[in-house]
C-alpha cells in the first residue's frame, strides 16, 4: 500500500464521519489520480459533498474545485456525480 493510498483510506474514514476537509481532500486525490485512479466523477462527488457541509473559506475552495471538475465532465458524468453525492448524503445523515 502506498502512502497516497493510505491517505485516501484515512480521508474516507474521516469523510464518513462528516469531516468536510476530508471530503475536499478526497476530491483532490481523485481529480489528480493520487493514490486512486483519476476519476472526475468521484472528484466532483466529494467536492459536492464538501461544499454542502463546509463553511467559509473551505466552502469557497470546494465550490471552485467542484466547478473545475464539472468543466472536465460531460452531462452524463455530471449527473452520475450528483446522484452519487445524493446517495452518500442520504446514507450519512448530519448529526444535530
Amino acid at each position: 500500500m502506498t502512502q497516497s493510498s493510505i491517505l485516501v483510506h484515512l480521508y474516507r474514514l474521516a469523510a464518513d464521519q462528516g469531516d468536510a476537509p476530508a471530503k475536499g481532500n478526497l476530491g483532490r486525490m481523485y481529480g489528480d489520480g493520487e493514490g486512486v485512479p483519476k476519476y472526475y466523477v468521484e472528484a466532483h462527488t466529494w467536492f459536492n459533498l464538501a461544499t454542502s457541509r463546509a463553511t467559509d473559506e473551505q466552502r469557497e475552495d470546494a465550490v471552485e474545485d467542484r466547478d473545475q471538475a464539472a468543466g472536465l465532465m460531460n452531462p452524463t458524468q455530471l449527473a452520475e456525480a450528483q446522484r452519487l453525492a445524493r446517495e452518500w448524503d442520504a446514507a450519512h445523515p448530519r448529526e444535530p
